[in-house]
């Protein structure tokens, strides 16, 4: 198949170009389709129970798409910034996409309607007022009421806050982008009027700037992986043509990835975004391979041709068998239960294959029309230093395997401990780099009004009217004092401190009857709330229409999954004391308990797709040579690079998490790599010397060693450009990523042929002789041009 192959890209080149361009013209007009992802990560599936809680409640109670706003302003309280600041919520209600604004001048206060029996309000600020004494006045006996207490004024810390709903039709497209800034343009108004900080946060906040964030990392990346490989390419290649095709390769490759990204009807998230830039990284090493042998065969015989078909021949093969591994080690992520992962693994595992055949096309064709190869561009072949570098490697193997496997073994033990070290964590703000505005204004909301994290309560009675009975009244005040125990915790709210309000207001708005009402008060107040207006602004948004069940509302702080686990051990239980399971039901849900369950589903999910990586790579290999044993000796040296990239995590206090689990998936289906193309080699050798097993171990050490040393420095600084990222998640993967490919490769430098020489008499090597997906050897004999000539006797 490869013979006929090779001979048909030279053959059929002119055809071959029109249909790659053809392609990527088309994937370039779907490209412009693509978007970015303005929604929470589809983490949980949509069987799950914490999901389908979730749903239910939007479903009931709408989406809380709310956007806190915090001002630190000494002088607030003055006239001048207080009528401001009024103006500012005034401003904001007209913007477009903009549902809802809560302020503190936009606050009702409750009175009694004696004559009608009923209650109604009135805002406790009023644009009229004139003086600082009558604001003084209004504003003292607003911050009286025990309602209102805490909700969005800190006096203490003099910091005021502001509420701003979002329509969430307009959230789900880029116009939020303009809502956004329309709100920032109106509050940084005041800011530079008065010189004082302003901070933002929320969820809908906060997904809008790392969507930007996204938006930008991909141009940075996809730049500064075309430069840095290129510019590696150039150095051991000392060519421009080299380091060109290449580019088109990987350019090529990016674009039917955004093409094919658009065609699944996929969104980019932070994750997607990571897509482009690694095709680049791998489809750098395949040109590399392909390249390398091309100028070793040109070298050898002059015949440009005859060195085009022959790097397809050979190398063809064992690259389609690398790009595999490493596109299941990204397919993996399809088998967990995770939209998000699921979607990237597609994306990555298709678009990996296609830049394995986009190299397999363009690099021969490219050099096809180029002129041939000319001395200095095969003098990287002959380098000194590259030769000294391979020499000192076989050195090693040859006479240094004891200290080998000492050094081995060291690293294994101060591994296991290490790895022994590495804790689990999840919170919301992993990502977030802590010396950012966007980190510290959560933290400020956080510290002044208990956090922006959204979390709900929902007590279901199971009884028309049952949250009116005082009985349930009593269980639900003892929950809402459960609730506010907890340090983590904001004020929780609920109908609970509306009839409370309702007391105080029925007493004349004496706060000194800020309480629950007994059975008497009870249905009397009950009676002024049924004769009163729907614009008191309770309502559903409290209980539902049949009055059966309530929701209980609070915000909560930034934590970890295993905090949020602790306090699940404690709150559960007493919820349970309070009300019985078979009477009543409770649901904890919202956004954050979504997020931190989704975040433990997932790093479960991706430790089982490792070890499901590790075995179906291992059946490969076994599929490839037959061989058991040879299985074994193959994975040995890419666990440990994982099992000591782990411990690194442990000593350094990486925190276990869906952004670093990921790295070990990716980088065992990348390190493999090398692993199959030493082995593809060391065959090759075993043949042409009649299976001498020092002499092919060494041999295929010198053969591929240049190679693989090219292609780990490449993929180490491919990789290691994510650090520039504002992500924290994206800075670990591409770190850790680095590091255990650069381990891998001097695994697979040093322990596997040390191995291979070690373990010769326990490997079976008639298996491995004979393997089940043939590879070929180095002859230099086209089968096809083998003729029988018939000699006739005289």
């Amino acid at each position: 198949m490869w013979n006929f192959l090779s001979r048909f890209i030279i053959r059929y080149r002119v055809l071959i170009i029109v249909v790659i361009v053809g392609i990527t013209g088309f994937m370039l007009n779907s490209a412009t389709g693509v978007r970015l992802t303005y929604s929470m990560a589809k983490i949980l599936p949509e069987d799950h129970p914490v999901y389908l809680d979730y749903l239910n409640f939007q479903e009931k109670y709408g989406q809380q798409n709310i956007i806190a706003i915090a001002i630190e302003d000494a002088h607030f309280q003055e006239i001048s910034h207080f009528k401001d600041w009024a103006d500012v919520s005034n401003k904001i209600k007209y913007i477009s996409g903009v549902e809802q604004v809560v302020s503190i001048t936009e606050f009702p206060l409750l009175y009694k309607d004696t004559l009608e029996n009923k209650f109604y309000t009135e805002l406790w600020y009023d644009s009229l007022i004139a003086t600082q004494d009558e604001l003084d006045i209004a504003l003292s006996s607003f911050l009286a009421e025990p309602f209102y207490k805490g909700l969005l004024m800190n006096e203490e810390n003099q910091v005021t806050a502001l509420m701003i709903k979002l329509d969430n039709e307009v959230l789900l497209t880029p116009e939020r982008k303009d809502v956004i800034s329309s709100i920032k343009a109106i509050t940084d108004a005041y800011s530079e009027k008065y010189k004082v900080e302003i901070h933002y946060s929320g969820l809908p906040y906060i997904r809008t700037v790392h969507s930007i964030k996204v938006k930008e990392e991909i141009s940075i990346f996809i730049i500064l992986a075309l430069l840095i490989t290129s510019f590696i390419l150039f150095l051991f290649f000392r060519s421009f043509k080299a380091a060109i095709a290449s580019m088109i390769v990987v350019i090529v490759g990016v674009i039917w990835a955004f093409g094919t990204i658009a065609l699944f009807d996929y969104e980019i998230s932070i994750l997607m975004a990571l897509v482009p830039p690694i095709l680049i990284v791998i489809g750098i090493p395949n040109c590399i391979f392909l390249i390398n042998k091309f100028h070793n065969e040109f070298k050898e015989h002059k015949n440009k041709v005859l060195a085009l078909k022959r790097m397809v021949l050979k190398i063809g093969n064992i690259t389609l068998l690398t790009n595999l591994t490493t596109a299941s080690g990204f397919a993996a992520f399809t088998l967990t239960k995770s939209q998000t992962l699921q979607e990237f693994g597609i994306i990555a595992s298709i678009n990996i294959l296609c830049i394995f055949l986009l190299s397999l096309f363009i690099i021969p064709i490219f050099f096809s029309f180029a002129n041939p190869p000319k001395s200095r561009h095969t003098q990287h072949l002959d380098k000194k230093w590259i030769k000294k570098l391979i020499a000192y490697l076989v050195f090693l193997v040859q006479h240094k395997r004891k200290q080998i496997y000492f050094v081995t073994t060291l690293l294994i033990v101060v591994g296991i401990f290490g790895i022994m070290n590495v804790k689990t964590t999840g919170n919301f703000t992993d990502d977030l780099p802590k010396d950012q505005v966007l980190y510290q204004d959560l933290k400020f909301l956080e510290q002044n009004f208990g956090g922006v994290m959204p979390l709900e309560v929902i007590v279901d009675t199971k009884k028309k009217n049952g949250l009116l009975k005082s009985y349930n009244i009593q269980k639900i005040e003892k929950l809402s004092n459960v609730l506010s125990s907890y340090e983590e915790f904001s004020k929780p709210i609920s109908y609970i401190d509306v009839l409370k309000y309702s007391k105080q207001a029925f007493y004349n708005g004496d706060t000194a009857y800020y309480s629950l009402p007994n059975n008497q008060e009870q249905r009397i107040i009950l009676s002024y709330l049924k004769n009163s207006s729907d614009g008191l602004g309770f309502g559903n948004l409290l209980m539902d229409s049949l009055k059966q069940e309530v929701r209980i509302s609070l915000r909560m702080a930034d934590i970890s999954t295993s905090k949020m686990d602790s306090i699940f051990e404690d709150l559960l239980p007493r919820i349970n004391t309070i009300f019985n399971s078979e009477k009543y039901d409770v649901t904890v849900t919202g956004a954050s308990i979504v997020f931190l369950n989704g975040t433990k589903f997932l790093i479960k999910n991706l430790i089982l797709s490792l070890l499901l990586v590790i075995v179906l790579i291992s059946i490969f290999m076994a599929w490839m040579f037959n061989s058991f044993r040879m299985v074994v000796i193959s994975i040995i040296p890419n666990l440990i690079p994982l099992l000591l990239t782990g411990a690194i995590m442990g000593y350094f206090g990486i925190a276990l998490k869906p952004s670093t689990i990921l790295v070990f998936s990716i980088a065992f289906g990348i390190s493999v790599d090398d692993t199959i193309h030493f082995l593809a080699k060391y065959r090759q050798e075993l043949i042409a010397n009649n299976w001498h097993i020092k002499k092919s171990v060494l041999s295929a050490l010198k053969e591929t060693g240049v190679s693989m040393f090219y292609t780990s420095v490449v993929l180490f600084f491919g990789f290691f450009i994510f650090i520039a990222s504002d992500f924290g998640g994206t800075v670990a993967l591409g770190l850790l990523v680095s590091i255990t490919l650069l381990l891998a490769m001097l695994a697979n430098l040093l322990l596997l042929p040390a191995l291979l020489l070690s373990l010769e008499r326990v490997i079976n090597y008639e298996a491995f002789q004979e393997p089940l997906l043939g590879v070929f050897d180095e002859e230099d004999i086209e089968l096809n041009e083998l003729k029988v000539k018939r000699i006739e006797k005289k």
